[in-house]
């Protein structure tokens, strides 16, 4: 999560580039994923999808009734942390500013740049290719949360479920939205290897005015 510098104050030197609330919720976020997906991961090996399971060491809940405690937790953890993430981003601006414009010619653009090593990093500032990552990671979200309680309820819940395509289909969707954000996860972890002056902003909040 990313916040123009223009919504903090230049201080010696340095700038706010993530405010409180943003870096809040961004760690928040970051340990309840990592608990819905490890707690997931045990609930997919009590009954798997596909010819294969993950390792115990990669789970979290020890059984299957533990598995699904920690998950529901996190869910809504994730969930109330989301809204409150949501509610900022709308009222104050931030996914205006840090969002758009987004357009496949822009996306293009950057993506070019860089596959070659020509794109430049500004702290602050999303390129094109990290907007659209963002923005499907939050899509992705909200598609794991719904069918998650489709699969959760799928008696209360049954027109949710019927959306989704049934019981069965329903797993299989919620699978894929947990696997993109896991990709997200990747990536944005490999960024920061690369790229690792935009670790400390998130932290404290402030990053040296490259401007000055």
């Amino acid at each position: 999560m990313v916040t123009q510098p223009t919504e903090g104050a230049r201080r010696g030197g340095r700038i706010t580039i993530h405010p409180l609330i943003v870096r809040a919720t961004h760690w928040v976020n970051a340990f309840a994923m990592v608990c819905m997906i490890m707690s997931g991961w045990k609930i997919y090996d009590a009954s798997p999808l596909f010819p294969f399971s993950f390792p115990a060491w990669a789970t979290l809940g020890g059984w299957l009734g533990g598995a699904i405690a920690w998950h529901l937790a996190a869910m809504w953890l994730l969930v109330a942390n989301g809204l409150l993430y949501v509610a900022y981003g709308l009222a104050g601006g931030h996914f205006r500013r840090s969002f758009l414009p987004l357009s496949p010619a822009v996306v293009w653009a950057d993506l070019r740049a860089a596959l070659t090593f020509k794109l430049v990093h500004r702290l602050g500032h999303y390129n094109a290719v990290q907007r659209l990552l963002y923005v499907a990671v939050l899509l992705a979200g909200v598609l794991a949360v719904s069918s998650g309680l489709a699969l959760w309820k799928p008696v209360q819940l049954h027109p949710l479920s019927l959306l989704f395509g049934g019981y069965e289909v329903t797993r299989r969707v919620h699978f894929i939205a947990m696997a993109g954000i896991v990709g997200f996860v990747v990536v944005h972890l490999a960024l920061v290897l690369l790229v690792p002056r935009t670790l400390p902003p998130m932290i404290t909040g402030r990053a040296k005015d490259e401007h000055r």
